[in-house]
């Protein structure tokens, strides 16, 4: 039987499953049918702890919702943790104006435009990767620990390929970006995550664990995408090595190409500005993994799938999309949500439903009226990402207030997108 609780900015949604859902959103007609279905699928699951909770993000993923919590009990479920696993942002802020740097000119535009270019030359992007392997600390110390991965030989090849992919973006809503803070500040802003490293352990353990379900007559429906490995089987214990890999390989992706970034804005400033840049404090933080964490009591694999870790105190950054806004956040730790909030503004239109409402002329007519600098090799996508395929992000900040506090507003002045 259908029954919704209401509080002030989240419902509690219970619904003949074996445990309630806890939806951090103002009315369940905002969420599309097949979103709740996949919660519904979670919620049923025997060894859930606790309930499913939703953040104000959420929209349909495989098997799980993006934007979904789950803390289970001796298991661990690959397609709960996502293809991208350790997908995150790096954020960093400077002590120069905003203003400083748009209005100069260099002798490839304005000071934004000589650094989205500088972004553009430096920063593989899609499918391209370096030329060289590169220095990576992550993928050095699994060639040291060789043995923690000698189960799974058909992965040994991702870890040369690793040197060639770190300090890379990818595609899809991954981006470096130029931002300006509520206090005129120039800023830098990246979202990217494991490259195919990620992907290709996703799909190699939900196969594993897809074939051992069925061996021992799971039932947990095959349909719903949720297989699952028991922590302390081999099968678990390697999955849980290859995805911690994975998710510091992210870290130092991210921080690899900030290195870069920020090399370029300190050139154009020193060069065009004649003075240095202070930078602030880096927030490099997952929101797609899994965590062995204590909550009500008990030890439990929670899944963050597009979800940022909001225990009181945590520095997070939540991203809208570009052109508008972004936040940096403190967590309240709230543990009805297992001390979790939002990873973003959340999709208002499918990748298809976005391209088939919105132009690209539209999208392109609607940055330059903003002031956006994009710097993209191929446009015709571009309505993918475009602001009008996303959420309101302040609705979404407004949504879950008791789960982390703002402390900074972002603009996009310019963005790198695949």
């Amino acid at each position: 039987m259908l029954r919704i609780e209401r509080g002030i900015v989240m419902f509690v949604l219970f619904d003949g499953t074996k445990y309630p859902m806890k939806i951090w959103q103002k009315d369940i007609n905002t969420i599309e049918d097949s979103c709740i279905e996949q919660a519904q699928h979670l919620a049923d699951l025997p060894f859930i702890h606790k309930w499913v909770a939703l953040m104000p993000d959420t929209h349909t993923g495989m098997g799980m919702p993006i934007g979904g919590v789950i803390a289970t009990k001796g298991v661990i479920i690959p397609n709960s943790v996502g293809v991208d696993i350790g997908c995150g942002m790096n954020f960093i802020d400077t002590d120069i104006d905003a203003a400083d740097v748009k209005e100069l000119m260099t002798g490839n535009g304005s000071g934004v435009q000589a650094i989205i270019g500088n972004f553009m030359r430096n920063i593989p992007v899609n499918t391209a990767r370096h030329n060289e392997p590169q220095m990576c600390e992550s993928i050095d110390r699994a060639m040291q620990e060789i043995d923690r991965y000698q189960d799974n030989p058909e992965l040994l090849p991702l870890l040369e390929d690793g040197y060639f992919q770190v300090g890379t973006l990818g595609g899809g809503n991954h981006f470096v970006e130029l931002q300006e803070d509520d206090n005129g500040k120039l800023c830098i802003m990246i979202h990217s995550g494991s490259r195919h490293l990620g992907k290709a352990i996703c799909d190699y353990f939900n196969k594993k664990a897809a074939a051992l379900n069925e061996m021992y007559y799971s039932s947990v429906p095959a349909e719903h995408r949720l297989a699952f490995l028991p922590v302390d089987s081999a099968e678990g214990k390697s999955y849980i090595n290859w995805m911690n890999l994975a998710m510091d390989y992210a870290f130092e992706n991210r921080a690899r190409m900030m290195d870069v970034a920020k090399k370029a804005v300190t050139d154009i400033v020193k060069k065009y500005l004649d003075r240095d840049v202070i930078y602030g404090e880096e927030i490099n933080c997952h929101h797609n993994y899994a965590a062995l964490e204590n909550h009500f009591g008990k030890n439990v694999w929670v899944h963050r799938k597009g979800a940022n870790r909001a225990r009181v105190g945590d520095k997070a950054v939540i991203p809208g999309a570009m052109g508008s806004y972004s936040y940096v956040v403190e967590g309240l730790g709230n543990p009805d949500s297992f001390t979790s909030s939002s990873h973003g503004a959340g999709r208002a239109y499918s990748r298809t439903g976005a391209m088939q409402r919105f132009t690209t002329e539209e999208v392109m007519r609607d940055l330059h009226e903003q002031g956006v600098i994009l710097g993209k090799a191929k446009k015709n996508d571009v309505a993918e990402e475009c602001r009008f395929a996303y959420k309101d992000i302040d609705e979404v900040m407004e949504q879950q207030s008791d789960l982390v506090r703002p402390i900074r507003k972002m603009k996009t002045v310019g963005v790198l997108k695949g």
